[in-house]
């Protein structure tokens, strides 16, 4: 705020010697058309001195209202990115399913950048224009009113055509920036998809998608620059309005000797100053028409609710020893049904796995032991606490992730490993690393633990992912460990690996894994099996066998395979 009242400032001040060259000029004028003398050369000297120190001035105030106001500005969308990324990041899992990425990005990065022209370029010019304008037009009614209310004609005309401007072109860079979106959009989607476009010899089709969006790029931006094509002449027109009014009034009062040449000169001067800010609304019209855009799609965001918050009485989550309880759980996507009255009880230390065919709710369930989606009816606890009573970060510091679609940050995989726990010691890396059966791994690569993994990981086996994900896990020691689908699309050796991995970290803490495998799971305390949403079967492996039920069938369908 600081740095734009400098910059205000600084305007006002350039403003000011705008509005004062322009005097001296017409006193000069007064001086030559009145005949000099030598007694007058020391004023010319003195107003030409004058001259010059503010042609100086302007320069520093230009400066000044230039680069406080553009740093101000971006030190506001730096701020409102900030904003931004924060408030998205805090959102629910649901909010991610039904946005893109690229749009979201789109949102963070250039529609915040429209803010830039609010504060750098439309908020000084519209106090330069309106200061200019009063300045100029109380000079101009002390030189002759009659006249100073004559150049006014066009005003109306001018005002009324930038109302109309701007209810056009507003939908028109709104589109913009929204086709802007979508082709971030596709080109994220592209990007994190070229092995599939390149495998399945897509890019022809692939860059077809991305020339159409393009084109609907180019077709938004090109439909309001034709309007301002327009507008910006028009608006030129109606201010050469006014000069050709004053030329013609002025010769006229000239001849009937009411007004001087020294006066018209200077009626001349600050008429070009009256006329500049108002032909400059175009300009500022169309920026800000382009940051109402933009700033519209900023700010739906920013009035989206989160979704999961801590309750006003939110408790943080003390030490827990592992419990977790299902009461009751029913859950669906946008009214879709997923899990329908599951109830279960994870003991302390105990490992407990849920089997069951794709689609029943298995990897819903643990999103809501972390409360990443809140049940539309019943409860969940973590030893006795009802999880809508405490707070997130005290919640999700106590469970460690090992996720299906395993995601690695680009960086090394030493800082892949402790991004769990950013203030671990080497050691402390080094014996996650090893619990997880994957120090081996790295000690072949050839960089060690200093190893750029790639973006997303794509440097590394889908094995070696996993069990550095199980690393990171292993490294935060939180009582709770959660595994979804650890053994997927992994080897038979490396599925070893990480079952020997599971097997050290089974009773030191509560574990709830989620396998198609069923070979990982067979030493489970507790086995649940689902069906369209509810719990059909409940005990040990060798139970379920004897059971002679849908368990013991997926058994002997992964035997015969």
């Amino acid at each position: 705020m600081c740095l734009l009242i400098v910059a205000m400032i600084a305007t006002l001040m350039l403003t000011l010697a705008n509005l004062t060259a322009p005097r001296l000029l017409t006193q000069m004028t007064a001086l030559v058309s009145n005949g000099m003398t030598e007694a007058d050369l020391p004023i010319i000297y003195r107003l030409a001195g004058f001259l010059l120190l503010i042609y100086i001035s302007r320069v520093l105030f230009r400066y000044l209202s230039n680069y406080m106001a553009h740093k101000a500005a971006w030190r506001l969308v730096q701020d409102l990115r900030q904003r931004v990324y924060d408030h998205v990041q805090s959102f629910s899992m649901g909010f991610f399913h039904n946005r893109q990425t690229g749009d979201i990005m789109s949102r963070t990065v250039n529609d915040t950048a429209t803010f830039e022209l609010l504060y750098a370029h439309i908020i000084p010019e519209m106090v330069t224009n309106a200061v200019t304008i009063i300045g100029v037009a109380l000079i101009l009614i002390s030189i002759n009113p009659k006249l100073a209310l004559l150049t006014c004609i066009p005003l109306p005309l001018i005002v009324a055509s930038g109302w109309v401007f701007t209810k056009k072109v507003k939908p028109k860079f709104s589109l913009m920036q929204s086709s802007l979106a979508d082709l971030n959009s596709r080109l994220h989607d592209n990007f994190n998809g070229i092995m599939e476009i390149q495998a399945f010899n897509q890019q022809k089709r692939e860059s077809g998608h991305v020339e159409n969006q393009l084109t609907a790029v180019t077709t938004n931006m090109l439909s309001a620059l034709n309007l301002s094509a327009i507008f910006h002449p028009s608006v030129e027109l109606l201010t050469s309005l006014g000069t050709v009014i004053v030329v013609g009034f002025g010769g006229y009062l000239a001849f009937m000797r009411q007004i001087s040449v020294s006066d018209i000169v200077g009626f001349l001067l600050y008429l070009a100053l009256f006329y500049a800010p108002v032909a400059g609304v175009a300009v500022l019209m169309e920026n800000f028409s382009q940051a109402l855009a933009g700033a519209e799609r900023v700010m739906e965001i920013l009035d989206t609710p989160l979704g999961i918050v801590d309750a006003a009485d939110a408790v943080s989550l003390p030490s827990v020893k592992g419990e977790i309880k299902f009461e009751n759980v029913s859950f669906g996507y946008d009214e879709a049904p997923v899990l329908n009255n599951i109830s279960f009880t994870a003991e302390p230390g105990k490992m407990i796995a849920l089997v069951g065919p794709t689609g029943v709710g298995k990897s819903t369930t643990i999103k809501l032991a972390a409360r990443f989606y809140e049940p539309t009816e019943g409860t969940v606890y973590i030893d006795g606490y009802d999880l809508k009573t405490v707070k997130l970060e005290s919640l999700r510091s106590q469970i460690s992730m090992v996720l299906q679609d395993t995601f690695l940050f680009t960086g090394t995989v030493e800082e892949n490993i402790a991004y769990a726990n950013p203030t671990a010691s080497f050691d402390e890396i080094l014996e996650a690393a090893k619990a997880a059966r994957i120090h081996d791994d790295i000690m072949k690569m050839a960089e060690k633990y200093q190893t750029k993994v790639g973006e997303r990981g794509v440097k590394l086996s889908g094995g070696q992912k996993q069990r550095i994900a199980i690393a990171r896990a292993i490294l935060r020691k939180s009582p709770i460990l959660i595994l979804d689908e650890a053994t997927a699309s992994v080897d038979t050796e490396t599925e070893t690996l990480i079952q020997q991995a599971i097997s050290e970290l089974a009773g030191s803490r509560t574990i709830i894994a989620i396998a198609h495998r069923l070979s990982t799971i067979r030493k489970a305390d507790l086995i649940l099996v689902l069906e369209d949403g509810k719990i059909i079967e409940r005990g040990r492996h060798e139970e379920l066998i004897n059971f002679n039920g849908s368990y013991r069938k997926l058994s002997m369908v992964q035997n015969a395979s």
